[in-house]
């Protein structure tokens, strides 16, 4: 289980970055797509805070409220350290 957790961990600091590029390029359908793609790995493994917040950051993508994507993009950096803390 710690194994799929640490994968699970690296998997979204790797898309951080990419969501990070694609709220600052108002590129709401990328934007939308990571944090799906990003949300259905977080419920997968039981991640639910994390798995809730990409579900506001894909809602509000889909919506083109880029600025509150940011907003959900710092919360959801929060919650990886969080998994991170909890991985140990």
């Amino acid at each position: 289980m710690r194994q799929l957790l640490a994968a699970l961990i690296e998997d979204t600091e790797r898309q951080l970055p990419l969501l990070g590029l694609a709220i600052r390029d108002t590129d709401a359908q990328q934007c939308a797509r990571l944090a799906h793609y990003c949300k259905g790995a977080c419920a997968n493994m039981g991640a639910q805070a994390a798995a809730a917040v990409l579900e506001k950051l894909e809602r509000n993508a889909h919506q083109g409220a880029m600025d509150e994507c940011g907003r959900q993009l710092a919360m959801l950096a929060t919650e990886v350290d969080r998994l991170r803390a909890e991985e140990i």
